[in-house]
């Protein structure tokens, strides 16, 4: 009536609509990224929830969420008087004694370079010394500066009040909310968005699972393995190295590095054993232990996963990090389904 093409419109506001969308989901990604991870945590507290839920009676899931909480907090209090006093204990010490140790490795400087070293072993280490050496300083300010940097990020400590606050509401009417979506969508495509929807949750509690299992065989790895070999501060570092885990690619590579840094500057002696066994146990975690942990859920080739982990943290940081490997994984269910069957969304009669 007005020379106005109604598909062309429509396409146009289609494509409007879709960018508006995605500006608010930038603006927005703090508190989204808190959902996310209450859903994961969610997820990762299902499996005994369900457990409890099958096993009481009455139909309300509180009764079971009351007893996981519980038996999450008695863990998070036995986990922090054992592990957690000595931890801050070696972290105490070491923060104490890193000006000390540095200074030891400026002394020791003059004779690494002059002096013939007749081993490869010698080599090696003499040229790490000699790194850690001319960046001492670089080290030494790095201290203070990552000390400001958790003070003025401690406001984001409510985060880990709301994580669990969410998700137990999610866990106790996942079910309601699940068919609230379903629901906006028209009647023939609810059967195929449902299949992804399970997708998606069969995926979720894979990957979470995955990586608590890959985040403690880190930690008891590390820690079991470096106190046999008497690395000062074992404890300490398969600490640092539990929570690296969660970050794909980033935050392993992390661990590593912290580990061989502390090394060095401890004065440990066999250097070359620790590089060693980081060596071979990230090529079992990640060509042995991860496949088979995520085989039914994430699907991803490698170089799909480093484009995501440096589009992430490009996006978003380390929560975009965090984030990439599940959604890729799920962008690729999505798709997926997507291609074999359209969906079509709820009309209203004036459309």
């Amino acid at each position: 009536m007005l020379g106005l093409d109604y598909r062309a419109v429509r396409c146009t506001w289609s494509v409007a609509f879709t960018l508006l969308l995605l500006s608010v989901i930038y603006l927005i990604r703090e508190p989204l990224f808190l959902v996310v991870v209450a859903l994961l945590f969610a997820y990762l507290l299902w499996p005994l929830v369900d457990f409890f839920d099958r096993r009481l009676p009455g139909k309300s899931r509180v009764p079971a969420l009351a007893i996981v909480y519980s038996l999450l907090v008695g863990l998070l209090l036995v986990c922090g008087i054992e592990t957690g006093s000595r931890v801050a204990m070696e972290a105490n010490a070491l923060a104490a004694r890193i000006p000390e140790l540095i200074s030891k490795l400026e002394d020791s400087a003059a004779l690494i370079g002059p002096l013939p070293l007749p081993t490869a072993k010698g080599t090696v280490v003499a040229i790490l010394r000699k790194q850690f050496v001319d960046h001492s300083q670089d080290l030494l300010s790095l201290i203070p500066n990552a000390a400001l940097s958790v003070l003025s990020h401690s406001g984001n400590l409510i985060f880990i009040v709301l994580v669990p606050i969410l998700s137990f509401f999610f866990l106790r009417d996942g079910r309601e909310i699940t068919k609230e979506l379903l629901g906006i969508f028209a009647e023939g495509s609810r059967r195929d968005i449902s299949e992804i929807a399970d997708e998606l949750h069969l995926l979720l509690a894979q990957y979470v699972r995955a990586l608590v299992i890959l985040a403690l065989a880190a930690f008891a790895a590390y820690g079991l393995f470096l106190y046999l070999i008497g690395v000062p501060y074992a404890m300490l570092l398969a600490a640092i190295s539990f929570p690296l885990e969660f970050i794909p690619m980033v935050g392993p590579l992390v661990a590593a590095g912290i580990i061989l840094t502390i090394t060095v500057l401890s004065g440990f002696h066999h250097f070359l054993w620790i590089l060693a066994f980081l060596i071979v146990f990230r090529l079992f975690q990640d060509y042995v232990l991860s496949p088979h942990l995520m085989s039914a859920g994430v699907k991803l080739h490698p170089l799909v996963v480093i484009f995501g982990v440096l589009a992430g943290g490009g996006i978003a940081g380390v929560p975009g990090i965090f984030l990439s490997v599940p959604i890729l994984a799920a962008l690729r269910i999505v798709f997926r389904r997507l291609h074999k069957q359209p969906v079509s969304f709820k009309h209203s009669a004036t459309d």
